[in-house]
């Protein structure tokens, strides 16, 4: 588990029980559901994850394409009157 997603989309479906995670790309499903049922203590449902393709950025003042990185991220659904 690295880090949480924080946008928009996420914080709409966190208050209804689905958390987004950015993950390592080489944890599998089972994996993620023990990391975040020890880490927080909580039932998860189930898990959806998905490949974020990297995409090119421009930068600087001679506008420079910089290339972010693909990343695997996971949608964690908890069990009902679970959320923090």
């Amino acid at each position: 588990m690295i880090a949480p997603i924080i946008s928009e989309k996420s914080m709409k479906q966190g208050s209804k029980g689905k958390f987004t995670f950015r993950v390592a790309g080489s944890l599998d499903k089972d994996a993620i559901r023990k990391i975040v049922e020890q880490e927080f203590k909580v039932n998860v449902i189930s898990i959806t994850t998905a490949w974020t393709k990297g995409r090119t950025r421009r930068s600087g003042p001679r506008r420079d394409e910089k290339i972010l990185a693909s990343f695997k991220k996971a949608v964690v659904t908890l069990k009902a009157g679970q959320e923090k």
